[in-house]
């Protein structure tokens, strides 16, 4: 099987080669953290050999309980926050058919996501949807008390109870929550629900080969078999010791080098639209593993060629503090042909005969030497192809070099101690009892 490959060489004109042959050290030192587990943060190291250690009867449960609810429910509403649905979308829509909820003959529920805003409107909005539908939930929460899916799975809950008696409500909710303590735990226990446990030493963000992702992905007809093996197969070749045979190194090494240069954004782009709520995963996983003791990249991510119209003058001419990973799909699934029309009035028949995949991928060539031009430094992480396969070894390439990176940058990259404070603002503006002294502080600031 082919895998994911990593290109830098349109850095190479930003960075010293002895820069690279000094950061190998910290690279070294980084890899030797996370592999000992005696690093800041090694309480939440369970992602690390998580692909290889899923045994077959785990994957079974989930596959089983997933039939259930495809069986059951038309629609099946996941609720969760952060790394408890982000990783979930990133793969369905990354390798379900775009449009299969549109499908009268579809094979799979449709996947809705709740409790990751607080929307009024789109709340209602789903709730009035799922009135008349069949329909189910999936609650992920190690708690049970976070703000926002808490009171999404509050007010779903009642629905199912208004819908149906209490026997299909208790088959049609699953709880996936801490294995012994918590609100959702204790409910689960207490109304008898399906529950599938979340690692104690395993960070929401790092969770998607967990049941928090692998259950719902499974539900949407995804191969959840295929999408472990392709993880499996990174987890090995990434405990790779030689620093060129280690692409996770390679790009933990070359972002921290580009941040000491000056370059402290970094833009995730793809050219295939089916990646955006990938890039949207990305996005929590670095920001909330590096934004941490006044450091950090600041992630950001762009839909090519889409945001070349909207964000494309920036980039190319904007201040010179960023630099761009591209995910570049090298085959795509289908074969579309650009035809000739005899009027030829949009003067676009000299591509006729063409596929559109030939199109999107001289922009993005051409993009990319633009960009670089315009002292944008580029990184490019191919991918054969979108399937589970390789997204499951993107997804552990990326976490890989996530704690690479972070240990290179001097932070711990598997808390998150900075968004406790809106949490605590929000609390004692709301009211919540045991916040009193917190909530005439800030209303004197307001």
């Amino acid at each position: 099987m082919e895998t994911i490959k990593i290109d830098i060489s349109k850095t190479a004109s930003f960075i010293q080669e002895e820069a690279v042959e000094n950061l190998k050290g910290e690279i070294f030192a980084a890899q030797q953290k996370l592999h000992a587990k005696n690093g800041t943060g090694n309480d939440f190291l369970g992602w690390m050999d998580l692909p290889s250690s899923i045994t077959a009867s785990e994957l079974n449960k989930i596959k089983s309980v997933a039939n259930k609810i495809r069986a059951k429910a038309d629609f099946v509403v996941v609720v969760g926050i952060g790394g408890s649905y982000l990783g979930t979308r990133a793969v369905i829509d990354t390798v379900a058919d775009s449009f299969d909820w549109l499908r009268t003959n579809r094979k799979n529920p449709v996947i809705l996501y709740a409790g990751q805003n607080i929307g009024e409107d789109y709340t209602h909005e789903l709730l009035d949807l799922l009135k008349d539908k069949s329909f189910a939930v999936l609650v992920v929460s190690k708690s049970g008390t976070t703000t926002e899916p808490a009171i999404a799975f509050r007010l779903l809950k009642k629905l199912l109870e208004k819908k149906y008696d209490a026997q299909d409500v208790k088959e049609r909710i699953v709880a996936i929550t801490d294995a012994a303590k918590g609100a959702l735990h204790t409910l689960a226990m207490r109304e008898d629900y399906e529950t599938f446990v979340i690692p104690d030493n395993v960070g929401g963000r790092f969770s998607v080969l967990t049941p928090v992702g692998l259950l719902p992905i499974a539900i949407a007809g995804v191969d959840i078999d295929r999408l472990i093996e392709g993880s499996v197969a990174m987890e090995k070749q990434l405990m790779a010791k030689n620093y060129a045979n280690n692409p996770a190194a390679v790009y933990a090494a070359v972002r921290n080098l580009l941040y000491r240069n000056g370059k402290k954004i970094e833009i995730l782009v793809n050219y295939h639209p089916k990646l955006h709520f990938l890039a949207e995963w990305w996005k929590q996983l670095y920001g909330e593993s590096e934004g941490k003791d006044k450091k950090g990249i600041f992630v950001a991510a762009v839909d090519f060629t889409t945001d070349l119209h909207s964000m494309g003058q920036w980039i190319q001419d904007g201040e010179r503090s960023i630099f761009e990973t591209v995910l570049s799909v090298e085959k795509p699934r289908y074969n579309v042909v650009i035809p000739k029309d005899n009027d030829n009035l949009d003067q676009l028949n000299y591509l006729a005969g063409k596929r559109v995949d030939e199109v999107n991928k001289m922009a993005e060539l051409g993009t990319l030497i633009a960009h670089v031009d315009g002292n944008a430094p580029n990184i490019r992480i191919s991918i054969p192809e979108l399937n589970e396969y390789y997204i499951g070894q993107l997804i552990y390439f990326f976490e890989k070099a996530c704690g690479i990176s972070g240990y290179i940058l001097d932070v711990n990259p598997f808390d998150q101690p900075g968004v406790e404070a809106y949490k605590r603002n929000m609390f004692a503006l709301l009211g919540k009892p045991g916040f009193e002294n917190e909530t005439k502080a800030i209303r004197k600031r307001l």
